[in-house]
Parts: C-alpha cells; sequence; structure tokens
C-alpha cells in the first residue's frame, strides 16, 4: 500500500468523521467539521503530489482518488443543502455540481472503454473549480456569518466553472458519442 493510496484512505475515513461532527449539538461542531473536511481537502492533493513525485501511481489509486473526492464534495454539500436549505440559489448550485460530477464520471468511464480516455482528462479549468469548490466547501462548514458571502461567492465560481467544463468536456466526447453515419 503506497503512501499516495494510504492518504486517499484517510480521506475517505475522515468522511464519516466529518459528518458526525457536523450534527453535534454544540456551537464548535461547524468549524471543527470545516477544520476536518480541510484535512480532507489537503490529502486531496497531498495523494496527487505524492503519487507523482514519487512515481506512486497504481491502479487502485488511480480508481479509488476519485472516487473519494466524489464522495468527500458530494456529502459536504449535501450537509450544506441542510444548513442552507433558504436559498434557492445555493441549492441550484449544489445540484448542478453534484449533477455534473455524475456526468462527467460516467462519460470519463464511458471514453475509457472506447479507448479515448485522454479526450477528457482533468484540465486546468477542473483544477480551479476544484480550488474554489473546496473553499467555498470548507467556509460554508465553518457557517461564520461574516465570512459566509466569501463562501456563496466561491461556490458560485465553482458552479459557473462545473457547468464551463462539463460543456469543454462533452465537445471534446462528442465526435465519440454520436453513431457513425452510415457509408454513402
Amino acid at each position: 500500500m503506497t503512501l499516495a493510496n494510504q492518504l486517499t484512505l484517510v480521506r475517505i475515513f475522515l468522511i464519516p468523521l466529518f459528518v458526525v461532527v457536523f450534527y453535534l449539538p454544540f456551537g464548535w461542531a461547524y468549524i471543527v467539521s470545516s477544520l476536518i473536511f480541510s484535512v480532507a481537502a489537503i490529502t486531496d492533493w497531498a495523494d496527487g503530489y505524492v503519487a507523482r513525485k514519487y512515481n506512486q501511481s497504481t491502479p487502485f489509486g488511480a480508481f479509488l482518488d476519485p472516487v473519494a473526492d466524489k464522495l468527500m464534495v458530494v456529502i459536504a454539500l449535501l450537509l450544506l443543502v441542510t444548513l442552507h436549505h433558504d436559498s434557492v440559489w445555493f441549492v441550484v448550485a449544489a445540484a448542478v455540481i453534484v449533477g455534473r460530477e455524475i456526468v462527467i464520471s460516467a462519460l470519463r468511464e464511458w471514453m475509457a472503454a472506447v479507448g479515448q480516455r485522454a479526450s477528457v482528462a482533468v484540465s486546468s479549468i477542473g483544477k480551479i473549480k476544484t480550488t474554489l469548490q473546496m473553499t467555498a466547501i470548507i467556509v460554508l462548514l465553518a457557517n461564520i456569518p461574516i465570512l459566509l458571502p466569501i463562501g456563496f461567492i466561491a461556490l458560485a465560481g465553482a458552479a459557473v466553472l462545473t457547468l464551463w467544463s462539463m460543456i469543454l468536456y462533452l465537445r471534446a466526447a462528442w465526435p465519440y458519442l454520436l453513431p457513425e453515419s452510415p457509408e454513402k
């Protein structure tokens, strides 16, 4: 088991912990759940760094890392929807982000099946989107009133980049999604 894979597993094990802490009936629960999520987000960056720098990429890690990422983000957004349910735009932004994750995961799987996985590789827009998304989730989980506007702005930016990157991925995959035209 490589260090990169261990970091990914740590991220998965932190998910139930931050959910439980989020629902604790104490004033500090939101801030601590935000800190736990922050540690998980750092492991997201660290496992990729370690895998590249020390050549620790494995098929297990290639499978598990995106699963851990999606679980972490989707569960955090579900928690935040319960906290900010009075904001329709927040619910829409969360739905856009979750919906895109499902679409792109399915698209990547399908493109890999047709031998075109590289056509839908992670882009620089995806990295910016992830940074905004993680920032938004960390700030919104902390639920500190004076910081909430920063979290909402970051989430809005992440939602816009989410749609943009989805369009780019779908455009790259479009030639492979269309049925072959009949020969004349």
